[in-house]
């Protein structure tokens, strides 16, 4: 399954992960609820549920208009406003509650996950397996926020790359792969 393409119908987001997507880049809000009303996503509050596919098909124009950039933007801003459990206090729990939020932020069908794969807070690298139908410039921004708010204080430069030698997204696949090094 590749970018945009729902793993299945009827599957809603809830309206604050909408909103964020929104917020994300505030010169362009206005231009944001027009492509989203385009797409049949005309008023949004942030406790309603709302179709998958139409925000699927919104992230699409996105990206075609306004390139990876900005949807590694967008994906930086999803963890700011998202639901988290409140023990979340280390990278480690940080990159397996992604998973947990984007349930909570889901309903009604298969969506997907995040993975972590692998974890060595030693040699500080991870390995992060991200199934589900959103782009993987925007995957790259959540774990680089998740990164940069849970990482320890003392590292300095964090660094989360697309692992090409993995099926991608971007090729056509279900999934991508990220190393993370902080």
């Amino acid at each position: 399954m590749a970018q945009y393409k729902p793993f299945a119908n009827g599957v809603e987001v809830n309206g604050q992960t909408i909103l964020t997507f929104v917020d994300a880049i505030p010169a362009f809000k206005d231009v944001m609820f027009g492509i989203l009303a385009k797409h049949g996503l005309y008023t949004i509050e942030a406790d309603g549920w709302y179709s998958q596919e139409s925000w699927l098909n919104a992230f699409k124009e996105i990206g075609e208009k306004y390139g990876e950039n900005t949807l590694y933007a967008i994906g930086k801003q999803i963890p700011e406003n998202a639901k988290f459990p409140p023990e979340i206090d280390d990278l480690e729990k940080a990159f397996s509650a992604i998973d947990i939020a984007y349930q909570m932020n889901h309903q009604n069908g298969e969506i997907g996950y995040y993975k972590l794969v692998d974890f060595d807070g030693i040699y500080r690298r991870a390995v992060i397996e991200c199934k589900n139908p959103y782009p993987s410039h925007f995957d790259r921004g959540i774990i680089t926020t998740m990164t940069r708010k849970f990482r320890p204080i003392e590292s300095i430069v964090i660094n989360v790359i697309l692992d090409e030698n993995k099926p991608s997204r971007l090729n056509g696949a279900e999934s991508c792969t990220y190393k993370v090094e902080w």
